[in-house]
């Protein structure tokens, strides 16, 4: 699947408005005040208009929402506390489905007073009522990608980001379109740089666990993924630049001062809850450090704001889209899930190991002893394994959407009835471990998208932003990078099983996922 849409397709999402200033070739520098400008000219897409029809008939027996969103300020506040620390993000929402009997109900999200306006959500846990989130003809996507708050645009040069566009928005179909230019013209130096980066990876870990005992796969993946993104896609090492090693630590910092609102980050929880959860770090504090990732992309990109313009894109807002595309979608996609890929592939045991080792290493000698898209092709256990940790354990498990109108909402059970302008969470780990849905729900079955009867049920792996069987679109909301993201994470796993017959791992806890420590490295014997 990966290779039959990589040329269209790229692993960034989204990003802003037309900008009022005028395209300039210098480097401009980043912090300006946040735009409010409104738009004038028409769509450059195709978008339905919004209707005024009465609501969709459902065969199903209507109910009323239950739940409620408790008194201003406190029962927000009260909500944050259960969802942090009283009870957890699971059992926050375990509990109120036992509660009120129904998948769909009324609560509130972080990060509420007072940072969020508005915390009041329709909930929606399970997988028929989930992909309602991706209809963009019923849900407006616009300054919802991080839920009931958005960070400020000062994080983003004073632009709002592809994330945050909804298709409706001229800048959203100019600006995907440059993702999947930028992803169709350097296909093919992925593979070839994702085994350079990631053999050296390995030789790290090895290193270390020769030393310690035991190896940290996290900082080491960081580097990694850095070095990879911006080698296959810009051409550019930057080890050999002013940036240095430097990538990752200013990434993840820069990442914390958008969404620190609605992390846990293991502190005291008065500190925590005090300093993070209701009130917003100051932008100011991190602008040097995107100065430089800024100036790092300007000048690795050079051919790709060329694009930019013909598209209609200045070069300034074309490169705060690249960087946060690259740093906040791939990057950061590529630090939580391949700890997670690792996680559960770990735990499954030796059998499964042995399994995906044999099976690899015989379609890559077929290939000539090359690993190629058509090599992977061959690999169907590979391929149902990352789905399968894509079902289980989504890289972006929250997902947002406000009613665009009157609409009636199913779930299994029940209709309810939605108003316009109501916002809609779905947790998507919910939705795809739905044991209406899937056998075995909650475990992890390696094999459980293989032969025909298995991809049928690819239309309910959801992590992209849409369906599995569906394909990024200018029209949709659908992660540019679908593609990208899943070859990566197939290139993972047959870069591990080519060097090792098998791993062992200890997992701990990290807020972006999981912590991942190699004990053990067996090094390929067949």
């Amino acid at each position: 699947m990966a290779s039959s849409t990589l040329s269209s397709s790229s692993p960034f999402l989204q990003l802003e408005f037309p900008s009022t200033r005028k395209p300039s070739k210098s480097r401009p520098s980043f912090f300006v005040p946040p735009i409010r400008a409104s738009v004038s000219e028409k769509p450059s897409i195709s978008v339905p208009l919004r209707s005024v029809a009465a609501p969709e008939a459902s065969k199903l027996p209507i109910r009323k929402i239950p739940g409620d969103c408790g008194i201003p300020f406190i029962g927000p506040y009260k909500d944050r506390l259960d969802y942090f620390y009283n009870q957890g993000r699971d059992e926050y929402f375990k509990s109120r489905i036992q509660k009120y009997q129904s998948t769909v109900f009324r609560t509130n999200m972080p990060p509420g007073p007072f940072i969020a306006q508005n915390p009041n959500v329709i909930v929606l846990l399970d997988g028929k009522s989930f992909p309602i989130l991706f209809d963009v003809t019923k849900v407006d996507k616009r300054d919802v990608f991080t839920g009931t708050f958005m960070p400020s645009t000062e994080l983003t040069g004073g632009y709002r980001v592809l994330s945050y566009l909804d298709p409706s928005e001229p800048r959203h179909g100019q600006l995907k379109r440059l993702m999947f230019f930028l992803l169709k013209s350097r296909r093919d130096q992925v593979i070839p740089e994702f085994h350079s980066s990631y053999t050296q990876l390995f030789e790290t870990l090895e290193k270390e666990l020769a030393q310690k005992g035991k190896a940290i796969f996290g900082d080491a993946n960081d580097q990694a993924a850095f070095n990879f993104l911006t080698r296959s896609l810009y051409g550019s090492n930057p080890g050999d630049t002013k940036l240095g090693l430097d990538g990752p630590k200013l990434v993840q910092k820069w990442v914390l001062f958008q969404l620190s609102p609605i992390l846990k980050l293991g502190l005291p929880k008065l500190i925590e809850d005090s300093m993070i959860h209701s009130f917003r770090l100051p932008p100011a504090l991190i602008k040097k450090d995107y100065q430089r990732l800024y100036d790092f992309f300007y000048e690795s990109s050079g051919f790709v704001l060329d694009e930019a313009e013909r598209l209609g894109v200045s070069r300034e807002e074309a490169c705060h889209n690249l960087l946060f595309a690259t740093c906040f979608n791939s990057f950061g996609g590529m630090k939580i899930f391949f700890p997670n890929v690792l996680k559960w592939i770990g735990r499954a045991g030796v059998k499964l190991h042995t399994q995906l080792a044999r099976e690899i290493r015989t379609a890559v000698r077929s290939a000539g002893g090359n690993v190629t898209m058509a090599a992977m092709e061959q690999m169907p256990l590979m391929k149902s394994v990352v789905y399968e940790a894509f079902r289980i354990d989504p890289p972006v498990p929250l997902q947002f959407g406000r009613a665009k109108r009157d609409m009636v909402i199913e779930s299994h059970e029940h209709a309810f009835q939605v108003k316009e302008g109501e916002m809609l969470f779905g947790y998507q780990p919910f939705a795809t471990k739905d044991p209406k849905i899937f056998d075995r729900a909650e475990e992890f079955v390696g094999d459980r998208f293989v032969g025909a009867e298995g991809e049928k049920l690819l239309k309910h792996v959801l992590w992209s932003n849409g369906p599995e069987t569906e394909t990024p679109t200018v029209g949709n909301k659908q992660c540019a990078g679908k593609d990208f993201v899943t070859l990566v994470s197939r290139l993972l796993i047959v870069e591990l099983f080519l060097r090792y017959d098998s791993f062992e791992i200890q997992v701990g806890y990290s807020p972006l996922g999981s912590s991942i420590t190699l004990t053990s490295l067996k090094r390929a014997s067949f």
